[in-house]
C-alpha cells in the first residue's frame, strides 16, 4: 500500500506574536463597534506567533491585488525549491522518481499552475502528471493526501509528491472591518510544506482507506468574496458548530473499515482553531493530548491552512513515530463545509525500495483501480443540518 512519507516544512522569517496582534487591533480599529469581540476571538484562538512572508510594515500596506499576485509567485519560486528537496530525500527519493505532482494553495494563483515551474526546473520528469488544487482551503491538505493515495493505488509503483504554499497574509484586507476578516488577521499565517506518498517501500503512514464528506448547503460557511482588491476571508457564525456534522462522517468512514474513530493510535487533524479539536475530542470521545500536534501547529505558526495536517505529520515524526501497526486517523476540513478523512497505520521499514528513472506506463482506459477499489472512495450518509448552530468565540476549520 501507499506510504506517506516524513513531511518537510519551512515558515518564513518574519514573525508577529499575538500580542502585537492585540495592540494593531487595538490601534487600527480603535473605534470598531465590535471590537472586543474581534480581541476575545483573537485571544481564544491559541496562536501564540505566526509566520509571515514580508516584514510586517509591507503585509499592512496593499499595494493592489496584482502586486500581491506577483509577490506570491516570486515567494513560492523562492521558497518551495528546499522544502520539495528535503521532503524528497525524506522519502529516499529523487525528482525522477515522482509520477504525479498535487500541488495546493488557496492564497494566490498562477496559470500555468506551479507545478509547471517546478518540473521545468526542479528536476521532475516531462511527463510527470500535475494536479493543482486552488479552492478547497484549509481541506486541500487531506485531499492531497487522499488524491495521491489514490493515484499510486491505481498505479502500483507509483510515487507522488505533494506541495502546500500558504502565503495567508498576503490576503490581508486593510480596509474590510467585517468580523470575520478581523478575525482571520489574527488567525492564519504562512507556511510552505511538502510531502512524497510512495507507492512501495517507506517509512510512515500506510494509507489504507479515504473518504470525503461536504456538509449540505453550507458553501457560504467559509468562503472568499474575489474583489478589486483579492481575496476577502467570510466566515459564517454556524462554522463554530460544523463537528455536530463532520464527527460522524469521521466515526463512519472508521466503522466501514472496522475501526473506531475514538480509539485509534494516533490523530493527524487540521485545526482551524481550538473549539474544532475540543469538539472533535467530545463527539469522538478521545483525549485532548493525542491532538497535541495539531494544536503545536495551531501555536507556533497559526493556522496555515492546506498546510497544517503536514505539519502535525511533521511533528508525529520528530516525537519518533507511533509503534509499527498503530493505526490512525489523517482529517482536513474546510471551505464547503468539506472533510477529507484518511485512514492509516504506522509502517517501519527497514530498506527503502530502490529509486526508479523510468515512467509508470499509464493503462490505455482508465478502467477500475486495482485491489480493494471499493474502500477507497466510500459512499458517506449526508446529515441533515441542525436548524441553528450555536454563535461561539471559535475559528473557522
Amino acid at each position: 500500500m501507499p506510504v506517506l512519507c516524513r513531511p518537510s516544512v519551512a515558515v518564513p522569517e518574519h514573525t508577529i506574536t499575538r500580542q502585537e496582534t492585540l495592540d494593531l487591533a487595538r490601534t487600527l480599529h480603535a473605534g470598531h463597534a465590535s471590537l472586543p469581540l474581534v480581541l476575545r476571538l483573537i485571544e481564544n484562538t491559541g496562536v501564540a506567533k505566526r509566520h509571515l512572508v514580508q516584514p510586517l510594515a509591507r503585509t499592512l500596506a496593499h499595494p493592489g491585488f496584482e502586486a500581491r499576485n506577483a509577490l506570491y509567485a516570486t515567494e513560492a519560486k523562492a521558497r518551495v525549491p528546499a522544502v520539495v528537496d528535503e521532503a524528497l530525500r525524506n522519502a529516499g527519493l529523487t525528482a525522477r522518481d515522482i509520477d504525479l505532482i498535487v500541488y495546493v494553495s488557496c492564497t494566490g494563483f498562477m496559470m500555468p499552475s506551479l507545478t509547471a515551474w517546478m518540473i521545468n526546473n526542479l528536476g521532475f520528469r516531462g511527463d510527470t502528471r500535475q494536479l493543482p488544487i486552488a479552492q478547497l482551503g484549509c481541506a486541500a491538505g487531506g485531499a492531497a493526501i487522499n488524491r495521491a493515495h489514490d493515484f499510486c493505488a491505481a498505479y502500483p509503483g507509483a510515487n507522488a509528491l505533494i506541495v502546500a504554499c500558504e502565503f495567508c497574509s498576503l490576503c490581508y484586507q486593510p480596509d474590510d472591518l467585517s468580523v470575520g476578516n478581523l478575525l482571520s488577521n489574527g488567525l492564519f499565517g504562512d507556511a510552505v510544506a511538502a510531502a512524497v506518498v510512495r507507492g512501495s517501500g517507506g517509512t510512515g503512514i500506510r494509507l489504507e482507506a479515504n473518504g470525503s464528506h461536504l456538509v449540505p448547503h453550507s458553501e457560504d460557511w467559509i468562503a472568499y468574496q474575489v474583489r478589486d482588491t483579492g481575496f476577502h476571508f467570510q466566515l459564517d457564525r454556524r462554522v463554530p458548530g460544523t463537528m455536530d456534522q463532520l464527527a460522524p462522517a469521521l466515526a463512519g468512514l472508521a466503522a466501514r473499515h472496522g475501526r473506531d474513530a475514538g480509539r485509534q493510535d494516533f490523530y493527524i487533524v487540521h485545526a482551524g482553531g481550538p473549539r474544532i479539536l475540543d469538539d472533535l475530542g467530545t463527539h469522538l470521545g478521545v483525549a485532548p493530548e493525542l491532538f497535541r500536534f495539531s494544536r503545536a501547529t495551531l501555536t507556533e505558526y497559526g493556522n496555515i491552512a492546506s498546510a497544517v495536517v503536514l505539519d502535525a505529520l511533521r511533528r508525529l515524526f520528530d516525537e519518533g513515530g507511533p509503534r509499527p501497526g498503530a493505526t490512525g486517523i489523517l482529517a482536513g476540513f474546510g471551505p464547503g463545509i468539506t472533510a477529507e478523512i484518511s485512514l492509516g497505520s504506522w509502517t517501519v521499514t527497514g530498506a527503502l525500495a530502490p529509486p526508479r528513472h523510468e515512467t509508470v506506463p499509464l493503462p490505455t482506459s482508465p478502467g477500475p483501480l486495482p485491489g480493494r477499489a471499493a474502500d477507497l472512495l466510500p459512499d458517506l450518509p449526508l446529515e441533515s443540518l441542525d436548524s441553528a448552530l450555536p454563535t461561539t468565540a471559535a475559528v473557522a476549520p
